[in-house]
């Protein structure tokens, strides 16, 4: 069943900013790469996948509605940082910004009375609580580290596994 015109256009930002989320995870691995973190730049790059395949899962949802997808702009990210932390801070606020926004459209598809967009929708949502949660457990971690280079070695490392072992 179609969507009405006005949750396809929420929809279309949602996969503008899940591209957007993909961009800005792609800088901060850039920025990561550049200081020869590789096991951080490697959990940046997982991550922009990981949105990129959201914004797919946008995509196909709205295409299979019988909607049309019209993809945004999607601005330059940010691609300097003062350090880790910083640069784990502006993940932090992209992923809470992605909260907002599928949060704002299950309002939306509620106030529509849109019931095929609930299970899509709350899948997310309880996904962003996981991404929030681990964004949040690193961001800890290297504020407790204090700039120590040898609790961050240790963190970059671990970060490394999960886009697999970090490249020499």
């Amino acid at each position: 069943m179609r969507m009405p015109d006005d949750l396809e256009a929420a929809f279309n930002r949602q996969v503008t900013m899940e591209l957007t989320s993909a961009t800005a995870y792609l800088q901060i691995a850039a920025f990561f790469s550049d200081r020869n973190l590789v096991g951080m730049s490697a959990w940046m790059r997982a991550q922009a996948s990981e949105e990129r395949a959201h914004a797919d899962r946008f995509f196909d949802f709205v295409l299979d509605r019988g909607n049309q997808v019209r993809i945004g702009d999607t601005p330059a990210p940010m691609a300097e940082f003062d350090g880790p932390e910083q640069a784990f801070e502006a993940a932090l606020d992209q992923e809470r910004a992605v909260t907002e926004a599928i949060h704002t459209l299950y309002r939306l598809a509620s106030d529509l009375g849109d019931l095929a967009s609930f299970p899509f929708l709350q899948a997310f949502i309880a996904e962003q609580n996981e991404e929030e949660s681990a964004v949040q457990t690193i961001l800890d971690r290297l504020r407790l580290a204090s700039g120590d280079s040898g609790a961050i070695f240790l963190l970059d490392h671990e970060l490394g596994a999960r886009g697999g072992e970090p490249q020499a």
